[in-house]
């Protein structure tokens, strides 16, 4: 059987024909070729992160298939500022295991909380999660996206955590035209803990004191006894709650963010009203 080929690096945007032809080109097979894939065919390749496990297997697979670390797709984090000081820890010790560039991007003007919650008041995700997810995470990517020219991101999603990832695919493209490759979207967790184990993955400590997944200090709690899902513990009691934002649809939340901006929703002052 003759094998499909593609432009290298492919040329954008892809024509859904084009599109449907990759995914039935990486779908059979294994994350290690799916990245390989994509250093050869994607344009202005990177990987965004927040360190869970899935990223942490995809950063230790592609240090064992880039020559250098300057080859390896650069890292990109958006450091909400209300991270658990463990997270913070673990990007330090990647950046010193693998020696890969980390570039970091936090919610504009903002460099502390205290920068932040001048702009926006106190527990600013209680008043508004979407715009709060916005302001510290959607509008940073899409920032870091322009300032680096990217075209394409790894990403850590995998069909088997559920909800909207469901039925992810290996690449899909995004509301802005950017390319997502999901390298790992057909491995089960089991399979993702092997391989940490295995090959000795660096991780986030609080995995080892009852959380199974790790996002912003406010948002996580550890998991109970018969929480179902490896994602337990993350916006706890909200149920209708999957996403942190990065992964829903660009303009529409940006149209909300906007609109609740100009009614005054927004603001240090709604805090203390």
């Amino acid at each position: 059987m003759t094998l499909p080929t593609f432009d290298t690096p492919i040329e954008l945007p892809l024509s859904p024909e084009t599109l449907a032809a990759i995914n039935d080109h990486l779908r059979p097979l294994e994350p290690p070729q799916i990245l390989r894939w994509a250093i050869a065919h994607l344009p202005q390749l990177y990987q965004t992160t927040a360190f869970g496990l899935t990223g942490l297997v995809a950063i230790d697979m592609l240090s064992k298939i880039a020559p250098t670390p300057a080859a390896q797709p650069p890292l990109i984090f958006i450091d909400t500022l209300y991270h658990f000081p463990e997270t913070y820890a673990l990007v330090a010790e990647v950046e010193k295991r693998y020696g890969i560039k980390v570039n970091v991007f936090k919610p504009e003007g903002c460099t502390s909380v205290a920068d932040f919650e001048n702009k926006r008041g106190e527990r600013f995700w209680e008043r508004d999660e979407d715009s709060y997810d916005f302001a510290v995470k959607v509008e940073p990517g899409q920032r870091a996206y322009q300032e680096l020219n990217v075209r394409a991101v790894i990403t850590g999603r995998r069909a088997s955590q559920g909800a909207d990832r469901a039925s992810l695919q290996p690449l899909e493209v995004d509301a802005t035209g950017l390319l997502k490759l999901n390298p790992l979207f057909a491995w089960k967790f089991t399979q993702v803990d092997e391989y940490i184990k295995a090959n000795n993955v660096p991780r986030n400590k609080l995995l080892d004191q009852g959380y199974k997944s790790v996002g912003d200090w406010h948002s996580t709690v550890k998991s109970g006894d018969g929480d179902a899902g490896e994602r337990a513990g993350r916006w706890a009691g909200k149920e209708e709650k999957t996403e942190c934002g990065l992964h829903k649809n660009y303009f529409a939340m940006k149209s909300k963010a906007k609109a609740l901006e100009t009614e005054g929703v927004n603001g240090a002052g709604a805090a203390t009203t």
